[in-house]
């Protein structure tokens, strides 16, 4: 017998690339293009490093205490965990036990079904329609749970909360997860409706809108009992999962709200100057309130404008699946680095 036969088999979840070498336009994987707030670099100076030769605050209350005020609920409805993945995994882990399998859209984040898979989850992914919108009604039906982005990704489309609303009225028995990664970029969070249904959770993270995807910051929001059992599965493993650096500065960005508002407002005036800039080279898209666009080309297959723009430095994703596989997503860059964008596409697809 072989120790490998014990072994847990999985299929990883694989990040978007991560270049190295200098002059490279990053355009995959979702990042802030702008510095987070000066408060935080502020706060980050401040930290004496004597501090830290001792253990972190186990339960980050200042940052749990920021994010409580900001989003007007109680310090006892905030959980915070090292980016949003952690939280979800979390999440995942203490929310669905049950027989029933967990519904997902079938495009969406590759890391939920990952996570089911490690974690032993039955799971059924629930087709979007031909304009990658939820169908409610695949969600009409028993289940172990509910995990929806929104807005969802790669594809960029924003439900709207009526939706999710009755999606919860219809699995009272259910833990339902909203994944609001992207939700700054011109949706409507679902956070005020956590004390309306006690089945409801919503997670977001600091990697996109307040630009610290390199300090690992997520959070979640629901009722206070959800809240207590997602504590006891993190404080069964670790009790210091977030470290004294990532709690100072996190608060600090949360405190700094100007700043935040100021530097989504760019990504998204962006955005919409490449929505026109794309249309008029020949692209679709979807109707994208993120910080990246899902986009076809009328003409040039998707994997050859991807390869093309990584052979110039420019890095966009890209996925070989079926009914994507001719879609592109773009994260949206500073205006100076979408125009390097548009001029070499304008250029390639003449």
């Amino acid at each position: 017998m072989s120790w490998e036969e014990n072994i847990r088999r999985v299929d990883p979840y694989v990040a978007g690339e991560q270049p190295g070498q200098a002059g490279v336009i990053k355009l995959n994987t979702n990042e802030c293009p702008y510095p987070p707030s000066p408060k935080v670099t502020d706060a980050i100076r401040q930290l004496e490093t004597d501090m830290l030769r001792l253990y972190p605050d186990m339960n980050a209350q200042k940052l749990v205490d920021a994010l409580a005020d900001y989003y007007h609920v109680k310090p006892e409805q905030v959980f915070v965990g090292v980016g949003s993945d952690d939280v979800l995994a979390m999440s995942f882990m203490t929310f669905f036990n049950g027989n029933q399998p967990i519904l997902f859209p079938d495009i969406t984040y590759s890391f939920y079904d990952v996570w089911a898979d490690v974690f032993r989850i039955p799971f059924r992914k629930c087709l979007l329609d031909e304009n990658f919108r939820i169908k409610k009604e695949d969600y009409f039906v028993p289940n172990g749970g509910v995990i929806i982005p929104n807005p969802n990704a790669p594809t960029g489309v924003l439900e709207q909360t009526a939706l999710f609303e009755e999606i919860i009225k219809a699995n009272p028995d259910s833990i339902v997860i909203i994944d609001e990664a992207y939700i700054d970029f011109g949706g409507e969070s679902m956070v005020p409706y956590v004390d309306r249904y006690d089945n409801l959770m919503v997670v977001q993270t600091f990697s996109k809108s307040r630009a610290m995807a390199g300090m690992r910051i997520g959070f979640a929001i629901a009722n206070e009992k959800m809240i207590r059992y997602l504590k006891d599965v993190k404080f069964s493993f670790n009790s210091y999962t977030m470290n004294m650096p990532a709690i100072l500065a996190g608060t600090a960005a949360v405190l700094d709200d100007a700043y935040f508002k100021e530097t989504v407002g760019k990504i998204i005036k962006t955005r919409e100057w490449t929505k026109k800039q794309l249309m008029r080279l020949g692209f679709s898209f979807t109707d994208s309130r993120s910080n990246f666009l899902f986009a076809a080309h009328k003409r040039v297959p998707a994997k050859d404008i991807f390869l093309a723009l990584k052979e110039n430095n420019i890095y966009v994703r890209y996925w070989n699946k079926p009914r994507i596989e001719n879609y592109l997503r773009i994260t949206i860059g500073t205006d100076e680095q979408m125009q390097v964008l548009v001029d070499f596409l304008e250029n390639y697809l003449a």
